[in-house]
């Protein structure tokens, strides 16, 4: 890990850029000398790490004592995208403008992706372990499909926290049953690109005996800011 920049941000939380390889990542941590719990805080797929809304969740949840950090999947926020990526997009785009179905040009790109990414996932958090200053155990805070991927695939993962917007692949919704870690599930009942009955559905597929569902109205982006507190408040109960 090869850190590029860092900076001392005015509520206290030290910001450094990254690079793992040709993993480009961003990591914020808080004044306290005491390690702190590490939070892997995934953006949805195609969102840049820097995307202003998740900058503002991980300071604040830094603020709080958490290690945060997050990287650029392949295929994700400046990293190339191969042909068969920008073809399924553009086919995604055509499909949606016409009001055809597009899960199955969901299936053929996220599916592949979160398979791409979990291995690099993994790979930032064996680095971020070895700073000092970061201990475990560790959350996970975003993308609904690598979230549930990386439940089941790594052991250290000792609770989540999800968004239920964006598609989640059917290898994903199979995989929930396998989930058992805490669980706190972020539902925006008007999600115009999330259907409600398949969030619902996914909530009730996961097989932790501690779940939780948060539903609000709104759109897609309309996630009130109070539910960062109970998300920090979810990780304090299971990282603590």
């Amino acid at each position: 890990m090869h850190f590029t920049s860092e900076q001392r941000l005015d509520d206290g939380v030290l910001e450094r850029e990254f690079t793992l390889g040709e993993i480009p990542g961003t990591l914020w941590t808080p004044e306290s000398a005491a390690p702190a719990p590490l939070i892997l805080m995934a953006h949805n797929n195609g969102l840049r790490r820097r995307e202003p809304r998740l900058v503002a969740r991980a300071r604040r949840t830094a603020a709080c004592g958490y290690a945060v950090a997050t990287i650029d999947a392949a295929g994700c926020g400046d990293r190339p995208r191969s042909a068969g990526d920008e073809r399924a997009r553009a086919d995604l785009r055509r499909a949606m403008r016409a009001g055809e179905p597009v899960d199955e040009i969901f299936e053929s790109f996220i599916g592949p992706l979160v398979e791409k990414a979990v291995p690099e996932w993994r790979t930032a958090l064996d680095a971020l372990l070895s700073l000092p200053g970061i201990g475990g155990p560790v959350g996970y805070s975003g993308w609904t499909a690598l979230g549930i991927r990386l439940a089941v695939a790594e052991p250290r993962i000792a609770a989540a926290g999800l968004f239920a917007g964006g598609y989640v692949p059917r290898a994903q919704r199979e995989e929930a049953r396998q989930v058992t870690v805490p669980l706190l599930l972020l539902l925006q009942w008007d999600d115009e690109g999330n259907p409600r009955q398949r969030a619902l559905d996914l909530f009730d597929a996961f097989g932790t005996k501690e779940k939780t569902l948060h539903a609000n109205l709104g759109g897609h982006t309309g996630t009130p800011w109070f539910e960062l507190d109970d998300t920090n408040g979810f990780f304090g109960r299971h990282l603590r």
